[in-house]
Formats: C-alpha cells, sequence, structure tokens
C-alpha cells in the first residue's frame, strides 16, 4: 500500500508539472517500425512524430489497418509533411505466422534497412476486473505474456540480421522497448514457471519486467559488435484503448466512455505526452544503451530487472522457443 500510495502521489505532481518534450531530430534516411500504432495510442504519436522528422515509417496494428494508415497520413499532411513516408501494415504479435509474414514483407521492401524498431504494441486485459482466472493465448500460453513479451521477443529475433546489418553501416542501430511502472508488481522468480498468474494487473507487470530484461540483453550482446542499442521506455500513465477500454454497450454505453474520458483525461497523459521518451529513445543523437527511460531521462527499474543472470537465461530460452515455432525464420544471429 505505501508504494501505491507513493506512486500515485508521483504520478500527480507529474501532471502538475511541465512534461518533458523529445527535441525534434532530423531522421531523414533512417527507417523506423512502430508496432501498435492505431489511433488514439502511444504508437500512433510514436510514428506521426517521427515520421514528422522525416523518418521512413512503417506503422503496425491488428484490425483496420487503412484506418490507421489514412489517420497517419492526413495529421502529416496538417502539419505540411506530404504522408509518403509512412506505410502501414497488419501485425499480429500473437500469431507467428502473422509475424514471420510481416518479417517477410518488410525485408523484401526494405532490404538491409532497419534502424530502429520500437517494440510498443501490447494488450492489457481485464483492467477494471482485474481478479479473473488466467486468460490464455490459442497457443495455451498467458495471453500478456504471449502477446507483449514473446510476440515482441519473435519480431525482434526476426528482424535482427536487419538491425545488425543498420548498425554496422551507421553505426547506431536501435530496439526501444515500451514498458511500463507496472513491471515492479512481480520478480523474476515468476519468469520461468508455468504458473499463470491469476491477476491480470501481474500478468501484464510480468511481460513488462521481460521487456527489460530483452532489452539489456539485446545491449550486451550486440552494442559493442554490431552498434545495436537497446533501451526500455516507461511511457508513463497514459489515456489509451488500453486504460480506458469499453466497458458497456449501446448507446447508453457510448455515452457512459464518453463522460469517463473526459474525466479520466483530468489525470492520465495523453497519448502525445506518453509517446515523448519514446520518440527521445528513438531519435536522440546520444543515448545510453541498457537502461530503463522515463520523463526522457534515465530512470531506475526495479533491483529484478537488472540481474544480468536471469536477461541471459530469458534470452536463451525464449531463442529457444523462437526456433521451435513452424516456418522459423532460418537466420543465424
Amino acid at each position: 500500500m505505501p508504494q501505491t500510495f507513493s506512486k500515485t502521489a508521483s504520478h500527480l505532481i507529474q501532471l502538475c508539472t511541465r512534461q518533458p518534450m523529445a527535441t525534434p531530430v532530423d531522421m531523414t534516411d533512417r527507417h523506423v517500425i512502430v508496432t501498435g500504432a492505431s489511433p488514439n495510442s502511444i504508437g500512433f504519436e510514436t510514428a506521426r512524430i517521427l515520421a514528422g522528422w522525416g523518418a521512413t515509417v512503417v506503422a503496425t496494428c491488428v484490425r483496420n489497418v487503412p484506418l490507421m494508415e489514412s489517420s497517419l497520413k492526413d495529421e502529416l499532411r496538417k502539419i505540411g509533411a506530404s504522408g509518403n513516408n509512412i506505410t502501414a501494415h497488419r501485425l499480429d504479435l500473437c500469431d507467428p505466422d502473422s509475424v514471420n509474414g510481416f518479417a517477410a514483407w518488410y525485408r523484401e521492401k526494405h532490404p538491409d534497412k532497419l534502424h530502429v524498431l520500437v517494440n510498443n504494441a501490447g494488450i492489457h486485459r481485464k483492467t477494471l476486473t482485474p481478479r479473473k482466472e488466467p486468460l490464455f493465448a490459442e497457443n495455451g500460453r498467458e495471453i500478456h505474456w504471449r502477446t507483449n513479451y514473446l510476440g515482441a521477443f519473435h519480431l525482434t529475433w526476426a528482424l535482427l540480421p536487419l538491425l545488425q546489418a543498420s548498425g554496422l553501416e551507421s553505426a547506431d542501430a536501435r530496439v526501444v522497448n515500451v514498458s511500463s511502472g507496472l513491471h515492479d508488481r512481480v520478480g523474476n522468480d515468476y519468469l520461468f514457471t508455468d504458473m499463470a498468474l491469476c491477476h491480470s494487473w501481474d500478468a501484464y507487470g510480468l511481460s513488462k519486467l521481460a521487456m527489460i530484461h530483452m532489452a539489456c540483453e539485446i545491449e550486451r550482446r550486440f552494442g559493442e559488435s554490431y552498434n545495436l542499442h537497446a533501451v526500455a521506455v516507461h511511457p508513463g500513465v497514459v489515456m489509451t484503448n488500453l486504460t480506458l477500454p469499453y466497458a458497456f454497450r449501446g448507446r447508453m454505453g457510448k455515452a457512459v466512455h464518453r463522460i469517463s474520458s473526459a474525466l479520466t483525461s483530468l489525470v492520465l497523459l495523453s497519448p502525445y505526452a506518453g509517446a515523448q521518451t519514446t520518440v527521445m529513445c528513438a531519435s536522440t543523437k546520444s543515448l545510453q544503451g541498457g537502461k530503463y527511460y522515463e520523463r526522457c531521462a534515465i530512470a531506475e527499474p526495479t533491483a529484478d530487472s537488472q540481474d544480468e543472470a536471469v536477461s541471459k537465461r530469458l534470452w536463451d530460452q525464449s531463442e529457444h522457443w523462437v526456433r521451435t515455432l513452424p516456418n522459423a525464420v532460418g537466420n543465424v544471429h
């Protein structure tokens, strides 16, 4: 309880202070992938800002890809940009065929060009009624773990040769993992157990703890040898589709949702504000890899997330899992 009160107080103080903003950077000739970029999301704002700064961006979502692409292009035209440097594509991190298909499509469209991978996509189920039975994906794995971590790892693993090549060619390639302050809800002991967490907030937090481990391990394995750096980011408590799902249906439900949105906007960050740390880590010229960032600065994650032996074990276990998938990418990293 004291920790929860402290985090709530800290968040409210931050709301009353000036929000840090990423400094614009010329991203011309930089190729970027941003996952989970549906409208009204952190990913949408991240993709829009980076494309507005000149990057060639591929944005992904699971549903209604044409709507996402047209919305992004419309937003770019409002600031005088053509929108020709942004493309949308479907990607479902919970589906291995979708991940492999997206990676193959990207390699064909942008051979040897991937400077920044922003692993932003994620889910948080049962946010309003979290104390339920564990939720499972079709393959039997807990759905937050399967989507938020394993899906992101699979995508990173499939695109690793492009990231390595771009790191060697440009001396700077990056992976930005969107984590969460909720990674402190659980410890490393839960990373290597088959027991699924019943509380959806704990399951979500575990997947975000794993995202920090993955970023640290990428930095240790490929930072010096390939100029491929990785960081984890806490965007803050943001008003997105994850934090404010539709809890009711019908005309009354829509009215309740609009009222809830108006009230929630008073205590949560906007997606634009929430995207700033991710954008900074994707664009700034001087980035210290292997770190955890919050409010556009290095922050201190939990001690569990900094255990190098656990990071290595989790990477090896995850890589073994990817290699067992049907039609796994045959590249040797």
